[in-house]
């Protein structure tokens, strides 16, 4: 049962790192959400930003400035973290992969072995919670002040479905994770509980009853 549930997590993992990276690549962040006629549908991403025209489905892009250029604070924070949460994806999941029992990596170890779980949990979920949990805030505070001061400026945005699924996947890792790291410390619990293996004794009855044997010979004779 522990194998399935390892398997399952680090499946899940691999799952959630696949979507984090495409949640990294897509650009629907941030949604319009007040086009009432629904004749364009406007979607911001972390690279460029783009408008697909609801008649005909022609969709163009306005790609961002260099990557050096001035822009929004929620951008700059959400793309370093989830750059960094994906180049450290790999690492992660290869840390995870040594984790499971299936591996004979370490088998006699299994405390590194947790060890090792805990900085999976750190590289996989952290940065990519916090970068996208961080671009969902910004949004609804930018939109809560605008509405708080009666301000329109004839495009409202709300949560896209990238920046949903951003918190999605890294919510995963963090669960594929924690799965991962209880399953080894249930293990570590019952290697402790169990008692050491007892050495063989030297079973000595038959050499004793052959020397026993070999002096009532001689003094018979």
């Amino acid at each position: 049962m522990s194998m399935v549930l390892q398997m399952m997590a680090f499946g899940i993992a691999l799952l959630s790192t696949l979507f984090l990276v495409i949640a990294t690549c897509t650009d629907c962040w941030m949604v319009n959400a007040d086009d009432s006629l629904e004749v364009s549908h406007k979607c911001r991403g972390l690279w460029r930003e783009c408008v697909t025209n609801m008649q005909d489905g022609v969709k163009t892009c306005d790609q961002y400035d260099s990557i050096l250029a001035d822009h929004p604070v929620k951008i700059v924070v959400t793309r370093t973290l989830l750059i960094a949460a994906d180049l450290l994806a790999g690492l992660a999941l290869a840390i995870l992969l040594l984790g499971l029992d299936c591996i004979k990596f370490l088998k006699e170890e299994p405390h590194i072995k947790l060890k090792m779980c805990f900085v999976a949990l750190l590289l996989l979920g952290v940065l990519g919670l916090i970068g996208s949990v961080w671009y969902a805030v910004d949004v609804y505070v930018e939109r809560a002040t605008l509405v708080a001061h009666n301000i329109f400026l004839g495009v409202h945005y709300d949560f896209g479905w990238s920046c949903w699924l951003g918190m999605a996947s890294s919510t995963g890792c963090l669960v594929s994770s924690v799965v991962l790291t209880c399953c080894l410390h249930v293990r570590t619990g019952q290697l402790a509980s169990s008692p050491p293996s007892q050495p063989k004794r030297l079973q000595l009855w038959p050499l004793l009853l052959w020397v026993g044997d070999q002096r009532l010979g001689q003094k018979q004779l």
